[in-house]
């Protein structure tokens, strides 16, 4: 597994959430997740989910509806329902970012058994953003995660 796509074609990405918000992603309540950078590759139409620190599991995976891109606030005005934050948690992350991306999330599979990613990449490195991933990762995963 790596940023780039060198070992194998992928549609896919893991992203780095904190447990408080995999946790309504999984319960439904987030529906979506904002970002500062977009992936550069624009085919991306899943998201694998890590909950970080002190989980540190890939809990799940989901499917990405629409990203948008706009200014913070226009963000705010038109997701705030369904972001799974305090207006104070959005604004914060968006500091000085004129730009932002909110992703839809869609088809959320969650994980029977969370997975340890150790366990399938021994130089595993929890993304600080996203990591795009290889299928044959994310065939390992899945398979454990069920």
């Amino acid at each position: 597994m790596n940023g780039s796509r060198r070992e194998e074609e992928s549609m896919r990405v893991l992203l780095s959430i904190k447990p408080k918000y995999v946790d309504k992603i999984l319960l439904g309540s987030k529906k979506y997740e904002f970002r500062k950078i977009r992936f550069r590759d624009e085919e991306v139409r899943e998201i694998v989910i890590y909950s970080s620190s002190p989980m540190k599991k890939i809990v799940g995976t989901c499917e990405i509806g629409s990203v948008i891109e706009d200014s913070p606030l226009i963000l705010w005005e038109m997701f705030r329902d369904g972001s799974g934050l305090c207006e104070e948690e959005f604004f914060s992350y968006f500091e000085g970012k004129e730009r932002g991306y909110a992703i839809e999330i869609e088809q959320i599979n969650k994980f029977k058994n969370p997975v340890d990613p150790w366990e399938f990449e021994e130089s595993f490195i929890p993304p600080q953003s996203f990591h795009y991933i290889t299928d044959s990762f994310y065939s390992k995963i899945c398979d454990a995660g069920h």
